[in-house]
């Protein structure tokens, strides 16, 4: 399917379905050298997998990763790297109800409208399962930038629906069940979902995903900005309906005064920027934040309409998450590293790897 790969010098190429055989991926670009085994990958699957709590899907996946390409001797060889996951506990019969129908607010109509053919089992290509190999791929991205550079790409959740992180402590984000920075919404958070778990019904998140250490002049000028390819490819990601880089939307009630980023002798003074001018890394912080929809599959009756255009009443049964939000922290980062590897890539073959500065006094 046109649409499947991501990535210029880095390449990423997913293909499954949600109630496939299994979900694959081929990395290419990948530089020889670089340590690799199963357990590099398996560590960032592991905290994006369903059924890691009652507040997520109920659906039991082990995600187990396999290399079947493109590392010999637990080096990576510089070949396409292969990577498979099998799926052991689709429960297809789950969606035979809903086989001639069309979800509201999901990919059905739109699946049908553009082939003439949908895998209506668990909403096929268009399931966030299909993330599962952007994790490990992006597992791949991650271990070789903080090798080379030492960067560090994090994420969590700082909104469920309208409960709002007010503290940002990134220590505490791998210590509970919902990726958050702020202890204190831990528990409403958790009562939020039980809520909405009875009632049948779901809602939204925000993921804020923030690189440390990045090298400055990443991103190309015009359409291969790196602020550009970090929305698009935040934007890729299922349910995701908004983005933001630096300030985001808050930059309509600034004054310049107040949004740009001085500068000393030691540097940038404040990063409203989020680390990127002109569409090119300065060697701050990156960070971007992304807004998820609410679940579409939800067990509360509502009006759709079937193949044949007769008017009907919906509920989605089966096992999803109330907010797909908690368990979004993984891919983001898988996104952001993917973006940056390729910029990296991108950069080292036109400037060898270095930018030297110019002096100006001779």
């Amino acid at each position: 399917m046109p649409g499947s790969s991501f990535g210029k010098a880095f390449t990423l190429t997913t293909f499954g379905e949600s109630h496939g055989v299994a979900l694959g991926a081929v990395v290419d670009g990948c530089p020889p050298g670089l340590v690799l085994r199963e357990s590099d990958i398996q560590t960032d699957l592991d905290r994006r997998r369903p059924g890691r709590s009652k507040y997520t899907t109920g659906r039991q996946e082990s995600d187990q990763v396999r290399i079947n390409s493109g590392v010999f001797e637990d080096l990576t060889t510089g070949t396409p790297i292969g990577l498979t996951i099998e799926n052991t506990d689709a429960r297809s019969r789950d969606y035979s109800n809903i086989k001639d129908l069309y979800r509201p607010s999901h990919a059905d109509y739109s699946y049908d409208q553009k082939y003439g053919i949908r895998d209506y089992r668990g909403g096929g290509r268009a399931s966030a399962r299909e993330t599962t190999m952007r994790v490990a791929a992006g597992a791949i991205a991650k271990k070789y930038l903080s090798v080379r550079h030492g960067t560090r790409i994090r994420a969590c959740v700082s909104q469920v629906g309208d409960l709002r992180a007010k503290t940002f402590d990134w220590d505490a984000v791998e210590g509970n069940l919902f990726f958050c920075p702020d202890v204190a919404l831990v528990e409403p958070i958790a009562e939020l979902i039980d809520r909405l778990r009875e009632a049948g019904d779901s809602t939204g998140a925000s993921v804020t995903v923030m690189a440390d250490k990045v090298p400055a002049g990443l991103g190309e000028p015009v359409f291969d900005k790196l602020d550009a390819e970090i929305a698009r490819a935040l934007m890729s990601i299922n349910a995701v309906k908004g983005v933001e880089i630096g300030e985001g939307f808050g930059v309509a009630a600034m004054v310049g005064s107040v949004h740009r980023d001085e500068m000393d002798e030691s540097g940038f003074q404040s990063n409203r920027a989020g680390g990127i001018l002109g569409g090119i890394s300065t060697g701050e912080p990156i960070i971007a934040r992304m807004a998820l929809k609410p679940t579409s599959s939800i067990a509360k009756t509502g009006q759709t309409r079937t193949r044949s255009g007769e008017v009907v009443d919906v509920s989605t049964t089966g096992r999803h998450d109330p907010c797909v939000g908690l368990r979004a922290p993984p891919i983001a980062e898988a996104m952001m590293a993917l973006v940056l590897m390729d910029h990296w890539l991108r950069q080292a073959a036109q400037n060898s790897g270095e930018v030297s500065l110019i002096d100006r006094s001779r």
